[in-house]
Formats: structure tokens, C-alpha cells, sequence
């Protein structure tokens, strides 16, 4: 059984059990999503014995194959949740097809003021009369997420994939500072004790942070006030962390940073710089920082500072039409763009971490359009397709928000499956501020 190599910059030598294929398609999904967790069980292996840890871990994939769907297989009180509103999904247009994002209400309410309707039905009968890339350019330009559908040859003729995705690597990293700052020794899980600040939303930094909180991380997640986090959205990625709201504008949060010791984001590059919350600017102050940024199309180029989801870089780059069936695009069977650019964002988190009391603090940057790319470039192996739901991947706990069922985390530790430390919290409650270290390791 091979799996192809993710060629990132430290070598992903966690051992892989399980079947080689389970979803059904065109590209190897299976590969982009076993590497990824695989390259995060070796940074975490890396940071474990840096530490003194004998903490071991490996790969199962039936289980990554399960996580990767885990907004599908979560039940609250039996029940499943919703993964797209009305307005999210492909619409025709005059000369091709647009994907929409409206799952939250103020890209929703966008997407109702260009159609002028209240309904799907609406908004697909104004969408005929109009060319994608118009709708692509204005519903963006208002503060909306659409993208046009295109071949992945059209997408690498673009100025945005020529610029910032091609030739980048799935991981690219900036010199160090030079200001170390190792970790205390510990016995237990490799990011014991290690504060991250989270702000990331939807599915890939979450992703990132619910799998560092599972490995020991004190996880806080702050949230703008205006634009609160989907409840179905936190019930399946805040696992293990502590969520806050808070107005950047008005609250300061200098405290939070002096303290941490990693800081992931996942808004549009330059959303946070006028906070002083670049990686750039992180460093310049507390050079100590490990630094890790997700962006959708690249730091760089004409698209840089757009917005964009994994559905609506799977339509843009080619997926979709690769996808696609009857003459109308397709999709990947989950989000997996998400997913694998989540774990490769705790890889780097933790193999930063390992190497920063000889290297100092560093910055890392992803995009989920460089994640797709390598994808696209990697197409499905033949063979045949296995069932990876398996029930002992599954558990049942009580939050507040009621019973919910959920997938383990993705990482098999010392042979065993492991569990979240926490529910959910109460989304937004958590005060502005750390927890205490532990004493003892």
C-alpha cells in the first residue's frame, strides 16, 4: 500500500494503518487527507520527545476518513445538523455556473440584496440573465462569497494561481527570530500546557485547534461580537477549547499575547493587521510567538485580501468541474480542503514549537487554494472502496447544548483512540484570559 508524500518542509514518518480507499472520485482525497494527519502525528512525535514526553502516536485511516466527515456524522440529541443553508451550493448562470456561500446570515443577506429574492428559486431565476464572473465580481465586491466556476486549466492560467500558488509549497515558512523560548519538560501529551489563541472560524483553523486541545493545549477562541461563529459550526470544531467574544476594536487583548505562546488566524490576509495581529507584526513584538496563518487563495497576488471558503475554492480551481456530472459541477465528498489544511496547520504549530528553543519563534502560512492544488494533482488509485464508519470511532457526551455524538480525535495514540478533554463549552463565555499552567509536568 503507497501513500503519496505531502512534501513538506520536516519528514511525516508516522506510521500508517487501515484501508487505502473509501471515497468515490477522480482525485486521491484519501492521500491529502491520511498525509495531513500524518504530518501532524510526526510534529507531534517531534514535539513530544523534544520535551521529555514518551508519548507516541500513529495514523488509522478508517479513523481520519470518519473525522474528515465529522460535521456529517455529529448528532445533537439524535438529531443530525444542518451543513448548508438555502443559499449555499452551484447556481446557473447566462454562461456557466456560480457556487454561493450564505451559510452565515450577513454573506446570506447579500446574496438576497444582489438578487433582489427572499428565496433559492429567486435567486437562481436573477442569476440566468447574469455571466458568472459578474456575479463573482459584484457579490464580492458588496461583501458576499461566490466564485465562478472554472477548468483547472483556466485556474492556472490565472494571475492568482500563477502568483501565489504555483511552485509554493503546502507549508511555507519565514526565517525565524532567533528568540527561543523552549517548552517545559512534561510526560504528558506534547502541547501540555502550551496556550494557543485562536482566531480562526468555520472549519480549518478550528480543525487545527480542536486537534492541539486533544493533544493538551489550552485553547482560547475569540470571536468577532457581530459575526458570531455557526452553533452547528462550533459544536462540531470547538471540542476541548474555551470560546470568547470580543470586539477587537475595543478590547485589548496585549495581556492574552504576552502570555501565549502561538497564535493561529484564518481571516483574509491584512484583516487583522490593523489590530497589529499580522505574523509580521506578532514576531516584531513578541518574537518568542509561533505564528501559523490560513488564507484561501495565497498572501499574495490579485486575490489576496478575497474572501473564500472550500466550496468555493473547489468551484474556482477546477474541482468542481472535475467533480461534476450531466453537465453541472460536483463537489468533493467532504470538505477536505478544510480538513487536511487544518492538520497541516497543527503539524506546523507543533514542529515550530519542537524546534523554537534553538530556532526561536516563526511563522508559518497555508492557503486552502495551495492545498487544492496538490490535490488536483494527485489522482484517485484504483482499488476498492471500503467503509471506514466504524462505531468505535463514535461517542456520546453530554453538553450544553445536549447530548451530543461525535467522531474521536484523529490520531491513534499509544494503539488506543483518545477523547476530547471537553464538550463544547457555552459558545462565547469564556473570560479573556489563560488558564494556569500546570505545576507539575
Amino acid at each position: 500500500m503507497t501513500w503519496p508524500s505531502l512534501e513538506l518542509p520536516w519528514p511525516s514518518d508516522a506510521g500508517v494503518q487501515g484501508p487505502r480507499r473509501w471515497w468515490n472520485g477522480p482525485l486521491d482525497v484519501e492521500a491529502l487527507a491520511v498525509g495531513s494527519v500524518q504530518a501532524a502525528v510526526s510534529a507531534a512525535k517531534a514535539l513530544a520527545n523534544q520535551r521529555g514526553s514518551s508519548w507516541r502516536g500513529s495514523v488509522d485511516s478508517s479513523l481520519v476518513g470518519a473525522s474528515f466527515d465529522s460535521i456529517g456524522l455529529l448528532r445533537r440529541d439524535d438529531q443530525p445538523v444542518s451543513g448548508w443553508a438555502e443559499f449555499s451550493g452551484f447556481f446557473e448562470t447566462a454562461d456557466g455556473w456560480v457556487r454561493l456561500h450564505g451559510n452565515y446570515p450577513h454573506h446570506a443577506a447579500v446574496i438576497r440584496s444582489y438578487t433582489a429574492a427572499g428565496d433559492k428559486t429567486g435567486v437562481q431565476a436573477a442569476l440566468r440573465s447574469r455571466t458568472a464572473a459578474d456575479v463573482e465580481r459584484d457579490v464580492r465586491a458588496a461583501g458576499g462569497i461566490a466564485g465562478a466556476v472554472r477548468s483547472m486549466h483556466t485556474w492556472r492560467e490565472h494571475p492568482q494561481y500563477r502568483q501565489a500558488i504555483e511552485g509554493r509549497g503546502l507549508i511555507t515558512l519565514d526565517s525565524p527570530t532567533g528568540s527561543t523560548r523552549p517548552l517545559a519538560p512534561t510526560t504528558q501529551g506534547p502541547m501540555r500546557g502550551v496556550r494557543v489563541l485562536d482566531l480562526t472560524r468555520v472549519i480549518a483553523g478550528p480543525t487545527a485547534t480542536r486537534l492541539l486541545a486533544a493533544l493538551g493545549a489550552d485553547v482560547l477562541r475569540l470571536d468577532p461580537p457581530a459575526t458570531p461563529e455557526l452553533l452547528d459550526q462550533h459544536l462540531d470544531t470547538d471540542f476541548g477549547k474555551r470560546t470568547a467574544l470580543a470586539d477587537l476594536m475595543r478590547t485589548d487583548i496585549d495581556e492574552l499575547l504576552d502570555a501565549a505562546d502561538v497564535v493561529i488566524t484564518g481571516y483574509r490576509p491584512g484583516a487583522l493587521a490593523k489590530f497589529g495581529l499580522s505574523a509580521p507584526e506578532l514576531l516584531a513584538r513578541r518574537p518568542w510567538l509561533i505564528g501559523v496563518d490560513l488564507s484561501a487563495w495565497g498572501d499574495s497576488g490579485p486575490w489576496a485580501h478575497q474572501r473564500g471558503f472550500d466550496s468555493i475554492v473547489q468551484a474556482v480551481t477546477g474541482i468542481g468541474m472535475t467533480y461534476g456530472e450531466h453537465e453541472q459541477p460536483g463537489a468533493l465528498p467532504v470538505q477536505a480542503l478544510d480538513h487536511a489544511t487544518g492538520y497541516l496547520m497543527a503539524a506546523a504549530v507543533m514542529q515550530l514549537l519542537a524546534a523554537r528553543g534553538t530556532d526561536g519563534g516563526r511563522a508559518a502560512h497555508l492557503s486552502l487554494a495551495r492545498t487544492g492544488a496538490w490535490l488536483q494533482d494527485h489522482p484517485a488509485q484504483p482499488g476498492e472502496l471500503t467503509n471506514v464508519v466504524d462505531e468505535r470511532f463514535l461517542v456520546e457526551r453530554d453538553s450544553a447544548y445536549g447530548r451530543l455524538r461525535y467522531v474521536r480525535p484523529a490520531v491513534v495514540v499509544d494503539g488506543g483512540l483518545i477523547d476530547y478533554p471537553a464538550p463544547p463549552d457555552e459558545y462565547g463565555t469564556a473570560a479573556l484570559s489563560w488558564t494556569a499552567r500546570p505545576e507539575h509536568p
